[in-house]
């Protein structure tokens, strides 16, 4: 359900689309409230908070000047968000050296990479949970011990046009009527840098909707959402969930299960910046034209119909 304003409105839903089987078992929502929780790691002049989903994972940081960020035998690509204009950042991956300027995305390919911040700073990484050692660090890995009921699990998307290498992406890119967002993917992540809010979210034009199979990952960045959430009633009692009306502070990554209803409310005066994260890449949004590195990433052959 959306407000007419909101491009994702004219999405239509494929009458051909098979029905999915109701569901029997639902999950709660996962929060990594990292403004209230120690660091899961700590060192190389960097604080790393970790907290995942079922196919993503977000690695919040904290970096002093100088400080680096490293990764060995990566096994996929991964993202890294540098969302402040002054926090510029140099990048290393499989002998290539690359300087990138501050509020930009950034996609890192397999392999040995490093993340230096000459000036400190924020920075997010985003990576799928092929790596073992990550997951283990989450904050709420006890939670994925068993893999959560009506996920589908990730298939990576075909190789990047070119090859892979660091790929680097200006956040600066102004609104345009009927695209949502500034949406960027790789082989294994779709990313959402919503344009940002200023000020409270009109709540006569919510977006209240579901997603069968997949789970989204809100990460707040700056100011303070409410996360509603509802879960549908199903023949046996005793699976049914309460409504939640969570109140999140900056920074925080809300991952939202499949098939809750759901929408994000902001609530500062001030900057509500929120990104939105899905694993594998959606393939509705990607067919809209909304995908800024599309040209770059191309569908599965069997999904591009």
């Amino acid at each position: 359900m959306y407000d007419p304003s909101d491009p994702r409105s004219r999405m239509a839903a494929s009458a051909a689309a098979p029905k999915a089987a109701a569901p029997q078992a639902f999950a709660g929502a996962d929060y990594g409230l990292f403004y209230e929780i120690a660091p899961q790691v700590v060192g190389d002049g960097a604080k790393t908070w970790l907290t995942r989903g079922q196919n993503f994972l977000v690695a919040q940081s904290e970096v002093d000047a100088g400080g680096s960020l490293q990764r060995s035998g990566q096994a996929d690509e991964y993202v890294l968000l540098l969302p402040d204009r002054d926090t510029p950042a140099l990048i290393e991956a499989n002998g290539e050296r690359v300087d990138v300027d501050g509020f930009s995305l950034v996609i890192l390919p397999p392999g040995d990479s490093g993340i230096t911040l000459p000036k400190g700073g924020r920075a997010t990484r985003i990576f799928s949970t092929g790596s073992d050692d990550l997951n283990a660090l989450c904050s709420n890995a006890e939670s994925y011990a068993e893999p959560h009921p009506n996920v589908a699990l990730l298939e990576p998307w075909p190789d990047p046009i070119g090859g892979f290498r660091i790929r680097a992406y200006s956040l600066d890119v102004p609104p345009t009527p009927g695209r949502f967002g500034r949406i960027f993917r790789c082989t294994t992540l779709m990313v959402n840098y919503l344009d940002p809010q200023h000020g409270p979210r009109d709540i006569t034009k919510l977006s209240p909707h579901h997603h069968d199979d997949f789970e989204q990952g809100s990460l707040a960045l700056d100011g303070a959402f409410t996360h509603h959430l509802r879960w549908p009633w199903t023949t046996n009692l005793n699976v049914w969930r309460d409504d939640e009306h969570a109140l999140v502070q900056s920074p925080s990554l809300t991952v939202i299960p499949p098939p809750a209803i759901h929408t994000s409310r902001g609530m500062e005066p001030g900057l509500n910046q929120l990104v939105d994260i899905f694993s594998p890449p959606r393939v509705d949004f990607a067919k809209q034209g909304w995908v800024l590195n599309a040209d770059e990433y191309p569908m599965p052959s069997h999904l591009a119909d």
